[in-house]
């Protein structure tokens, strides 16, 4: 299996690596088979976080054995003060059943505000250095959604890994991939499957790939076929077919750029709204001719879009932006 060095950390990792969000909802010998079969396949990258409620301890357990030893492992943690992030950082170390963790990133980094505390006297990257320095972690990364951030600290920053989101529908982060990649900052790609917008994750896969700036894609797996099927994108030559070229053109019109990620940070939603799950099915609803089952599933729910009462929470705490109020109404309107 091919690698690459991710940046100058010397850390070398298969450019498909595995997401750890969704495994929360899975049973563990589930997550244990996944992680068995990674390293049949050779993937060798493993990205978690503390705020990923159970996957950190899924993972330990998953890696009890002696398979700690296969896997290139990160996780992260949205503290931003010293104390807070010290104590993840234990955390983290206890759940992963690990005396060493090779990435710890400071997670979605919102905007200069967030930034400058992290990096002040009493922030969250003291405690990181503190533990880089101790041996409990071997290198110190940042994840963020907004360009405009990263465009303004990627030049003088001190992280040696930038994790961002990429697919064939979110291009944004190319210009700051070439600018990482020339700093020897190692880039990672999360949602490389839009958090499955993207019908043909295979086809998005491909498309990163192709981009020499790109040191690792993490998508989220939640069944072992999914390990093999993803995998395979490293097997076969990242040439289009005229009927892909032709794919990967109606996926980027369909979904434009106002789609939900449904990374959850929405959540907990006041009414008890599952706010990922109603754009979901809308999907199912409005792209995939599954109406009859999207249907009956949206009603099924306790609650649903119609019990929104437009408080604007959820659009505060949304990394993209997005007017998640108005689109709530409109998957109201497309049920009703």
């Amino acid at each position: 299996m091919i690698t690459k060095e991710l940046g100058l950390t010397g850390l070398k990792v298969v450019p498909i690596g595995f997401g750890g969000i969704p495994i929360q909802r899975l049973e563990q010998q589930t997550v244990n088979a996944i992680i068995d079969q990674m390293i049949v396949e050779g993937i060798n990258f493993i990205d978690t976080a503390r705020g990923y409620t159970t996957s950190e301890e899924m993972i330990g357990k998953a890696l009890e054995g002696g398979k700690r030893s296969h896997f290139v492992l990160a996780t992260k943690s949205m503290a931003r003060d010293y104390d807070s992030m010290k104590a993840d950082i234990e955390t983290s170390l206890r759940l992963l059943q690990t005396n060493y963790i090779d990435l710890y990133q400071c997670h979605l980094v919102k905007d200069m505000e967030q930034y400058a505390l992290i990096m002040s006297e009493n922030g969250a990257y003291k405690a990181l250095y503190e533990a880089k320095v101790a041996g409990k972690i071997g290198h110190i990364g940042m994840t963020a959604h907004s360009a405009d951030l990263v465009k303004e600290v990627i030049m003088d920053m001190p992280f040696e890994t930038l994790q961002f989101p990429y697919n064939l529908v979110e291009r944004q982060g190319e210009p700051l991939f070439e600018m990482a990649h020339k700093r020897g900052v190692g880039v990672i790609v999360m949602k490389p499957i839009a958090g499955g917008a993207i019908s043909n994750g295979i086809l998005s896969l491909k498309f990163i790939m192709q981009n020499p700036h790109v040191t690792v894609a993490i998508p989220g797996m939640d069944q072992v076929q999914q390990v093999c099927d993803n995998a395979s994108v490293l097997k076969q030559p990242f040439l289009f077919s005229e009927l892909e070229l032709m794919e990967m053109d109606e996926i980027v019109k369909s979904l434009g750029d106002h789609f939900c990620r449904r990374c959850g940070y929405c959540l907990p939603c006041p009414e008890g709204i599952d706010i990922p799950t109603q754009f979901l099915l809308e999907g199912y609803m409005t792209r995939y001719n599954l109406s009859e089952w999207s249907k009956l599933r949206y009603d099924g729910q306790l609650v649903n879009a119609s019990h929104c009462t437009r408080c604007g929470i959820c659009e505060t705490k949304c990394p993209y932006n997005l007017s998640i109020r108005e689109m709530l109404f409109n998957v109201v309107n497309t049920f009703s």
